[in-house]
């Protein structure tokens, strides 16, 4: 029996048809079966939990349903480069490795408390979130349900097996460059890069990428829910953006999208697609228009490749909040694809860094004039399935040689630009592996992308779970 969605969840419990230790419990031992073959939770808390869902029933006892916060009950897993009250933090790192509990939740963990749910322990992540496959030597490899021998993605690979394996209803995800939205496309889920600013951070990392964090879900409407949970102003972010003055959840049904204009890109004027990858995201990308209700039209969308800008800002947030003597001393200690990478960026100018920031903003100024002419673009999230669990990122496609960012292309420009942009099931390949459909909206209309993905959902769903789940 597949897992339950996160409104489902939420509503059984609230009717008292499930006691949240119930259903705790059924979470608890759905890891129990399936946890050691993925690897997906790398830390758990059992009894802090149940001493959580303990609570939401008395409450619900004591008070009745409507004393309930829309999330009560529901288990989550919260990935590892976030801070959850009680649990360790490790950044996939043996720098911090066997360090104790952090004593403070992220901003968007202690929101998701705040409204009932209850995490349940840390998902896997790769090495300070570095790769699009979630392995590393402090945490070990991260496994797909659809097929244990590959990849669910990165740098959210744990939260995306776990969930995708039914083990949990949602985790939390962040995704500087596709982190969220590729483990969706590999997994059969639904993942949203939200606005930056949308979900405040305290701003201790991700300054320069513009990474964000959300949620792995198997619905939209899940991510609805989630997202209008998360959002809003919190004092502790200089760069929050305002309240979005809409409930995301609310808004799935009621946006009139009839005669917005849609744009399929293939390639961006540079990317290489496995064929297959290709038919699957196009076909979806025509569902998607016809369901939506919006008008397709014709632009050529081209760019430079990216890669080496993405690349180069990525290299800024490594030293935000890091003591120098760990990365002065203690390089030897890092996954050896990763050491390199610290001992360059150490070398980089502010000369450098103001060329590499120009031409970020002048893609922005593309991106821009390419909205003119249409409202929604839309592209393959990943261009090739899912490539094997232990990595590392292929460096090649349809027989060509290509940079290792080459597989995950599409999903860095929405973070380079700041715009929003999701990822939904596209299809399965002939090998049993999901592909994802990307969405990219203008800035600050995430609510343009969930409701055109709801109704998409509706006119073509798709398989919540891994058949393996």
């Amino acid at each position: 029996m597949d897992m339950p969605t996160v409104v489902e969840a939420a509503g059984l419990i609230r009717s008292g048809a499930c006691s949240a230790e119930e259903f705790l419990q059924r979470c608890l031992e759905a890891v129990e079966r399936r946890n050691d073959a993925l690897n997906a939770f790398v830390h758990l808390d059992r009894d802090v939990a149940l001493g959580a869902a303990r609570a939401v029933d008395k409450a619900r006892a004591r008070s009745g349903p409507e004393s309930l916060g829309p999330l009560a009950g529901v288990p989550f897993g919260v990935k590892d480069l976030e801070h959850c009250a009680g649990m360790p933090t490790t950044r996939g790192s043996r720098w911090f490795a066997g360090q104790p509990p952090v004593e403070f939740d992220d901003i968007h963990v202690g929101r998701l408390r705040a409204a009932g749910a209850i995490p349940i322990g840390k998902t896997a992540a790769p090495e300070f979130g570095a790769w699009a496959y979630t392995a590393s030597p402090a945490l070990g490899v991260t496994r797909n349900p659809w097929d244990p021998a590959r990849t669910p993605g990165g740098s959210s690979g744990g939260s995306s097996a776990a969930v995708a394996a039914g083990m949990v209803p949602f985790c939390t995800a962040s995704d500087g460059g596709g982190s969220i939205r590729t483990p969706a496309a590999f997994t059969g889920l639904v993942g949203l890069k939200s606005t930056y600013g949308r979900i405040p951070t305290f701003g201790a990392t991700h300054l320069a990428q513009n990474a964000v964090v959300g949620c792995l879900t198997t619905t939209v409407a899940d991510t609805a829910l989630l997202l209008d949970v998360m959002a809003g102003p919190d004092p502790r972010d200089r760069t929050c953006l305002p309240p979005p003055g809409i409930r995301y959840h609310e808004m799935l049904e009621r946006i009139d999208l009839t005669g917005l204009r849609a744009a399929w890109s293939l390639d961006l004027g540079f990317a290489l697609v496995d064929p297959e990858v290709a038919a699957l995201a196009e076909s979806a990308a025509m569902r998607f228009i016809a369901a939506a209700g919006l008008r397709h039209v014709d632009v050529d969308v081209t760019f430079e490749d990216y890669i080496a800008t993405y690349g180069r800002i990525e290299g800024v947030d490594k030293f935000v909040g890091i003591d120098p003597a760990l990365w002065q001393t203690r390089l030897d200690e890092l996954d050896p694809l990763i050491a390199p990478g610290w001992a360059k960026a150490a070398t980089v100018s502010l000369p450098k860094a103001a060329r590499v920031e120009g031409a970020r903003r002048d893609l922005v100024h593309r991106v821009a004039r390419y909205f003119e002419s249409f409202d929604l673009l839309l592209t393959p999230m990943i261009c090739i399935p899912a490539f094997p669990a232990e990595g590392p990122m292929p460096t090649e496609i349809n027989g060509i040689a290509v940079h290792g960012g080459m597989a995950v292309i599409h999903g860095m420009l929405a973070n380079l630009v700041n715009l929003p942009a999701i990822s939904i099931p596209a299809g399965i390949t002939r090998a049993g592996l999901p592909v994802g459909l990307q969405v990219i909206g203008p800035r600050y209309r995430e609510d343009l992308l969930l409701a055109g993905a709801h109704r998409y959902e509706a006119a073509s769903p798709w398989q919540r779970h891994a058949p393996l789940a």
